[in-house]
């Protein structure tokens, strides 16, 4: 099934952090297929004192439901060398977070799908859009919508390119 994952960090070589966790997402099941350019994005939520973030979207293959593809992002994270614990939405070294699958809607108390700030976030909708200009929520709402939405709504979070896609093996791609 395709999917959509973003990936975020702001502690040290964020963007080899932010490779590393491409190249480990093939040993728990999951093909990537494309990279986004890299953004970088000022923080938001509970701790804004904290230096910017690099982030990407990644679009994926898998075979994983829902919760077991949870798991894997939960061991990319540890493998690349996320540590647990620490405030949320604090400084990491590495954040994979499962965006979309496919059409699924899905809701259990460790996941929700589509993920529940995937409407809200600039720095998740640029780069989704950037891996496919129409894609929408299973609901049939358009993410471009929902940007152009937060655009007109709130005063513009930051979000710039700072660099090229990851790298993705073309072994992992299947393309």
């Amino acid at each position: 099934m395709r999917g959509y994952l973003g990936l975020g960090s702001n502690i040290g070589d964020s963007r080899a952090h932010l490779e590393a966790a491409v190249a480990t997402l093939a040993k728990h099941g999951v093909r990537v297929l494309r990279s986004s350019s890299t953004y970088r994005t000022e923080p938001v939520g509970l701790v804004l004192d904290q230096p910017e973030f690099l982030n990407a979207a990644i679009e994926i293959d898998t075979e994983l439901a829902p919760e077991a593809l949870l798991d894997a992002c939960k061991a990319v994270e540890h493998e690349v060398g996320r540590a647990a614990g620490g405030p949320r939405h604090g400084p990491r070294v590495i954040d994979v977070d499962l965006l979309l699958l496919g059409n699924e809607r899905y809701a259990s108390p460790r996941l929700t799908l589509p993920h529940a700030e995937v409407s809200s976030r600039r720095f998740v909708l640029v780069p989704l859009l950037e891996l496919d200009s129409d894609l929408a929520l299973p609901d049939g709402e358009r993410l471009d919508a929902l940007l152009a939405g937060l655009n007109r709504a709130r005063p513009a979070q930051a979000v710039r390119c700072a660099g090229p896609p990851l790298h993705v093996k073309r072994s992992d791609a299947g393309r």
